[in-house]
């Protein structure tokens, strides 16, 4: 039983996500606005180049986010908007922006496939 329960855990990330009328073009360009990329390195993204969090490239098909939470949409945007309070000992800040821009920004995330 204790196999099937931490096999739950970890889920396959989203391949299909369903982010209707999110905009992954906007969501790049807020990853710079916001200042994600200040911190976090961005396959796509030339500068910054941030390298206190984790580099994003290949983030669609992680099957985590943040080693802990499942790799899907819905979760991506809460955790966007408000990290500390899922991964309170980690060093994301909450991120002060709209549903529709954390929306944008998943969007984007989940575009950034493994080469």
């Amino acid at each position: 039983m204790p196999l099937l329960l931490l096999s739950a855990c970890d889920g396959p990330p989203d391949t299909n996500p369903n982010l209707p009328s999110a905009d992954p073009k906007l969501g790049r360009a807020l990853v710079v606005a916001k200042g994600c990329a200040a911190c976090h390195a961005f396959p796509d993204v030339r500068w910054p180049r941030g390298g206190l969090g984790p580099p994003l490239a290949g983030f669609a098909d992680q099957g985590l986010i943040a080693g802990r939470l499942p790799n899907q949409p819905g979760q991506l945007i809460r955790f966007i908007r408000d990290a500390p309070a899922f991964v309170p000992e980690g060093a994301m800040p909450a991120m002060p922006m709209s549903d529709k821009e954390a929306r944008d920004v998943a969007a984007y995330l989940l575009t950034l496939r493994s080469e």
